[in-house]
């Protein structure tokens, strides 16, 4: 463990810790679960004048909410938008990005507002003046602000109306007229946005599916685009960036298409977390040469000292761990024994509470059918179950959050799932009850699937402080306006570093002092980054990975780019290299897709075009969550996880309630789950009827999968010696929901098994894999029985250990391990990702294959525990149970294969 020095008699110094780490280290036993502690120094702000160009009347507004003078990297990226040139703004949270877009933005719109007044009175001197000024002032222009989520547009609307006010031009004849336009907005609201608004607040998704599919509706505000804002540009990456990257295509190519001669092509403004190279990512995303991208990321925002702390929950003793269950359940109790851990802390009421959480959280995330049973392999060999237990990061964040709500300190609790906020929330809320029932009624919940209503009332109590705790999901890592917090908690690793310090950023935000705790999960990647404090605070961040030459996700979007326009030939590099979006159209047509003609490629079916492409691989229509006995809707669920999550029998749980599924609605029937039901269950669900129910059991889904290599060869071999192969290339992973086990709390003593008749889901992606030869498996000792559990150890903490590497976390990524492939005809690890047509993910494990197989082997061969235990070999979503599993037998077969690793 590694702490600053003492801190002084009077405080202030650079290198205190803030005093909330007290609160945190109060109670016995805590300090043991400290690893690492650093405060990050303040930071003074650095400011310049307003530039010239400026509106007045937005400059006074700006005023009026307190900002004297802009902060110089706001005003360095105005100057570059307002020039004309792309911006890349990648700057801290807090940081004000948005005044960066919004000034020039606003501006431009005022200027037209001054252009069309001094049209009405001939004043030609002041017209030409405005159109010497800048680009504003040819014309009526417009604004358009892309965020990925509605929750982020309605409060930038809110922000935007605000200085709007204080600036005197929200009303009148010279009124700016901002609106948002989403999914959710009517026919009339539709109308009146496309017919008057100067600046539409949106997301990707309403202008894939809506707006430029009825991009002839919207010609007023694609003639006269401005500025486009993408805000929050770190959140596209993977296959989400490769689809909302070809929609920006799409939009620049209609933006071309509708604006008149002489009239200038709009600005991309891309606001950004800190990132590596801004440009560049900027440029893929938005389609254009890096070099037309101005880069800001020194951030001159203030900064007050921030602590940051790395934290390992404590063993526990006599609560029994999910896997010990799981195997007592499998018929394997005779072969798991159970061994007390000296010195360790004894159980309390609060342990229950502990195991509640875990039991509350086994479905950590909406993607559970990416977790993959493992073909089997032969006879089942179950070790001894782990030493210890050690209580889980999400219970050990509901303690310290307890702790901190009831220290007056305003905080967040970011959890990895939506069942994770809600845990955290109950069960910071049980703990605060016992001091003040009032206390325990200021902490929430915050998730995706909330009605919108339900999310504006919280996001308001936790701006006026009727909120002091919240546990929400990486919903709040994005731009919502949230200040004044003192202290955030991270249970789990978020992902990316990038991610961790957007999270971090909501504490101590405008310059004051914050506290910042990343509580590990037990996970080979969380307990190795609380054991190696330079992987957390001194690695550099990742690059933004997305790759929109994806066949697979380029394929649907050039069906759409033609049904919204012929594709003409001299238009192809708008969608990147010519020659590969030739050769896709040629595939697309002789499929009958596209119907070529000598003008061009045409799209001639009565489908929308835009329906062939999913942005957020969701797998369609998000589920609504309805009570049966009122029609109530409750929420939403993404329609991949409803097989898992909302399966007939499934346990839902909102706001603290809990609530059990009757049926699950698809477009063939009703699904009971009965395996005699005769209904269509190959419809895509879009109703899970549910009924409020004290119940004292949770439920867990069981997924059946399978891996297939999708073409004979692989799109890259490399042979390591003889006996030791890397492939990387296409697979098909097929997977079902089989059953759910229904399990008391919070014993987690399994109560029953149930089956589920539930359809098949498939998935095309792309797949990292070694194979190994007898040979190796003989050199690490291996016998026929034990090579199954190595090789299913070595997957599980492979894949906690990727995201390391690749900007994704380990529910992106899927497995297999087996003793034969029946495609490889040898032993085989797969790792690939967990989306359609792939993410880029495991070609990077391929090209750092001994970086990530020798971090993999390092993770297994420091864990203290004996025979394997979640923070080494054990993964949360095996759809075996974690059985079999041998860890010593995967840390002797990956010293062997890295033996023949070819030298670094």
């Amino acid at each position: 463990m590694s702490v600053p020095a003492a801190r002084g008699p009077h405080g202030g110094r650079d290198d205190e810790p803030s005093p909330l780490l007290d609160v945190l280290l109060t109670g016995r036993g805590r300090a043991d679960s400290l690893r690492h502690v650093r405060v990050l120094p303040a930071r003074d702000a650095r400011h310049r004048p307003w530039p010239v160009w400026a509106d007045p009347a937005l400059v006074a507004g700006y005023r009026a909410l307190g900002v004297a003078e802009p902060w110089e990297h706001q005003a360095v990226a105005a100057e570059a938008a307002w020039a004309g040139r792309h911006v890349a703004l990648a700057t801290s949270t807090g940081s004000g990005k948005s005044l960066a877009f919004w000034l020039p933005a606003l501006t431009s719109v005022r200027d037209d507002v001054a252009a069309r007044r001094a049209a009405d009175t001939f004043d030609a001197g002041r017209i030409e003046t405005v159109r010497a000024a800048g680009p504003g002032g040819r014309g009526r222009g417009a604004v358009l602000y892309l965020c990925p989520t509605k929750a982020l547009a309605a409060d930038q609307l809110s922000a935007l109306q605000r200085l709007l006010a204080a600036s005197g031009v929200d009303r009148g004849r010279d009124a700016v007229r901002v609106a948002t336009c989403d999914g959710d907005a009517s026919q009339d609201e539709r109308r009146w946005v496309r017919d008057h608004a100067d600046v539409v607040l949106t997301n990707p998704d309403f202008l894939h599916y809506t707006l430029l599919p009825d991009h002839r509706r919207w010609s007023r505000l694609l003639a006269s685009l401005r500025y486009v804002v993408v805000d929050e540009g770190h959140a596209y990456r993977g296959v989400f960036g490769a689809h909302v990257a070809l929609v920006l295509r799409r939009l620049r190519r209609l933006a071309d298409h509708h604006r008149a001669t002489g009239r200038p092509a709009p600005t991309f403004v891309v606001a950004s977390a800190t990132s590596a190279d801004p440009a560049g990512t900027v440029g893929r995303l938005v389609g254009v040469d890096p070099d037309d991208v101005v880069t800001v990321a020194d951030d001159t925002s203030p900064a007050g000292r921030k602590t940051f702390v790395l934290w390992e929950p404590p063993e526990l003793e006599g609560v029994e761990p999910p896997e010990v269950a799981a195997a007592r359940a499998a018929g394997t109790a005779g072969a798991v024994r159970r061994t007390r851990s000296a010195g360790g802390p004894a159980q309390s009421a609060d342990d229950d509470w502990a195991a509640l959480a875990d039991a509350l959280l086994v479905d950590p995330t909406a993607h559970d059918d990416l977790g993959l049973v493992d073909e089997p392999d032969g006879p089942a060999v179950v070790g001894d179950a782990p030493e210890r237990a050690r209580r889980s990061a999400t219970a050990e964040a509901a303690h310290l959050l307890a702790d901190l709500v009831a220290s007056g300190a305003r905080t967040l609790a970011f959890t990895r799932s939506r069942r994770g906020a809600e845990s955290v929330a109950l069960a910071t809320q049980d703990h605060l009850r016992h001091v003040s029932a009032e206390l325990a009624a200021t902490v929430a919940a915050y998730r995706g699937g909330y009605l919108p209503e339900e999310r504006r009332e919280l996001e308001a109590g936790l701006r006026s402080g009727a909120v002091r705790g919240l546990a929400t999901t990486n919903a709040l890592e994005l731009g919502i306006d949230v200040s004044g917090l003192d202290a955030v908690l991270v249970a789990g690793w978020p992902g990316t570093r990038t991610s961790l310090w957007q999270q971090a950023g909501r504490a101590g935000r405008a310059g004051a002092e914050g506290l910042v705790a990343f509580v590990a999960r037990e996970d080979p990647l969380d307990t190795y980054l609380v054991h190696h404090p330079e992987a957390v605070l001194d690695a550099p961040l990742e690059a933004t990975v997305f790759d929109p030459a994806n066949p697979y996700v380029l394929a649907p979007h050039l069906c759409a780019a033609a049904a919204e326009l012929p594709l003409r030939t001299d238009e192809l590099d708008t969608f990147g290299d010519a020659g590969h979006v030739r050769g896709l159209l040629d595939v697309l047509s002789d499929r009958g897709a596209l119907r070529r003609r000598t003008s061009g490629w045409y799209w001639t079916h009565a489908r929308p075009a835009a329906s062939m492409a999913d942005l957020r691989g969701s797998g369609g229509p998000s589920v609504r969550v309805v009570e049966e006995s009122t029609g109530r809707m409750l929420g939403t669920v993404d329609s991949a996880a409803a097989d898992s999550t909302v399966h007939p029998g499934a346990v839902y749980v909102h706001q603290g309630r809990t609530f059990v599924v009757r049926a699950l609605e698809s477009e063939g029937g009703w699904s009971t789950g009965s395996p005699d039901s005769t209904d269509d269950a190959a419809g895509h669900p879009t109703v899970a009827l549910v009924e409020e129910r004290q119940v004292d059991f949770g439920t867990w889904a069981r997924t059946s999968s399978t891996v297939r290599l999708a073409s004979d060869e692989p799109v890259h071999e490399r042979a390591w010696g003889p006996s030791v192969t890397w492939g990387y290339g296409p697979v098909e992973v097929s997977s079902q929901v089989v059953s759910f086990q229904r399990r008391h709390l919070p014993d987690l003593r399994i109560l029953s098994d149930e089956d589920l008749d539930l359809p098949e889901r498939y998935l095309s992606t792309m797949a990292v894999w070694w194979t190994v030869e007898t040979s190796v498996l003989d050199a690490a000792g291996l016998t026929e029985e034990a090579v199954p559990g190595a090789l299913h150890a070595a997957e599980h903490a492979s894949i906690g250990l990727l995201p390391l590497l690749a900007t994704c976390d380990r529910w992106d990524l899927g497995g297999l391990s087996t003793a034969l492939h029946v495609d490889t005809e040898q032993a085989t690890v797969f790792v690939h990702d967990g989306l359609a047509g792939g993410a880029g993910f495991a070609e990077r494990g391929f090209h750092l294959a001994a970086t990530w197989l020798r971090a993999t082997r390092d993770a297994i061969a420091s864990c203290p525990c004996a025979d394997g235990c979640p923070g080494c070999v054990q993964s949360p979503k095996c759809g075996n149970l974690n059985h079999p599993l041998d860890k010593d037998g995967a840390r002797r077969l990956l010293d062997v294969v890295l033996a023949a690793a070819p030298p670094a």
